[in-house]
């Protein structure tokens, strides 16, 4: 049995308080963990003690996440290049000088601003359900945020897509595709939608929404990053995803050499399901191509 000591911090970024669990070794080699929607680190609150005895274990809230700051959406600018900005700083604040990136879902966008903006720092990548290709957003569930995209001044548009933040849609994301989805524990979606129904949150959560369109422009850009760089990335991606599918997935192999290539068995939320596979595979991946 595996056991480590989690941590619970808060580091100033700028005006921000950034929430991080954290846990390992200081001077082991580090993995970033990166969220997505509507979640935040306690996505990871399993696999975190798993991968501790041997690295440095740290997963942030973005700002309107978790236990980090939420600054009112007409005060701060809720934006991926923003996130990424307070992210890219948070490793600076803690010491991250190179890291292998988990990304999932928003993790994705975020974490791929950073590999481009900083090559050098990343070791490797873990990819579950976070996409770099248009193919992983050809289905119907981006049809109505594509929509809102077309036009984004539309209230109609944006309350159209109002309610991908009701509980019921919470408690979807973490079920769907699941072959038992009672082992799926209903702490998760609760704790998430607590969080969401704050004052404020569904606006934050809606101009995120919006600025998702800002991702595919950059497609090209990352999977030049895949080609140029090279770096070991691992694909562990649940199959039965609606939202990110596995036709994201598949259009990796074209750029990347040093792939290893899962498709699992799961959802969208895979770590809920599988987590116990997805850690035996990140802890042999990584045994690969982190040295010590």
């Amino acid at each position: 049995m595996i056991t480590a000591i989690v941590n619970h911090r808060t580091v100033k970024v700028g005006d921000l308080d950034i929430f991080y669990r954290e846990a390992g070794p200081a001077d082991a080699q580090a993995i970033l963990l990166l969220h997505g929607f509507p979640t935040s680190s306690q996505m990871f609150r399993n696999l975190i003690p798993q991968l501790a005895d041997k690295y440095r274990v740290i997963a942030p809230d973005y700002p309107g996440y978790g236990h980090s700051s939420m600054p009112p959406h007409d005060q701060f600018a809720y934006t991926f290049d923003n996130l990424a900005k307070v992210i890219d700083a948070f490793t600076e604040k803690v010491g991250l000088t190179k890291y292998a990136l988990y990304v999932q879902d928003y993790g994705a966008p975020v974490g791929y601003r950073l590999a481009t903006a900083h090559p050098d720092r990343v070791t490797a990548i873990v990819v579950q359900n976070g996409n770099a290709y248009d193919e992983g957003l050809d289905n119907d569930f981006w049809k109505p945020i594509k929509a809102y995209w077309a036009e984004p001044t539309s209230k109609a548009k944006r309350d159209a897509i109002r309610n991908l933040v009701t509980y019921d849609a919470t408690k979807w994301q973490y079920t769907v595709g699941v072959k038992h989805p009672e082992r799926v524990s209903p702490d998760g979606p609760a704790h998430d939608q607590f969080l969401l129904d704050r004052p404020g949150n569904d606006e934050i959560q809606l101009d995120l929404f919006l600025s998702y369109g800002s991702n595919p422009p950059l497609y090209p850009a990352w999977q030049e990053y895949f080609r140029t760089h090279q770096p070991p990335v691992l694909i562990a991606w649940g199959e039965h995803d609606p939202i990110f599918p596995a036709a994201g997935a598949a259009p990796y192999k074209r750029d990347l050499k040093n792939l290893e290539y899962h498709i699992l068995d799961a959802g969208h939320f895979a770590l809920e399901s599988n987590g116990d596979e997805i850690a035996d595979l990140i802890r042999n991946f990584l045994g690969k191509h982190l040295k010590a």
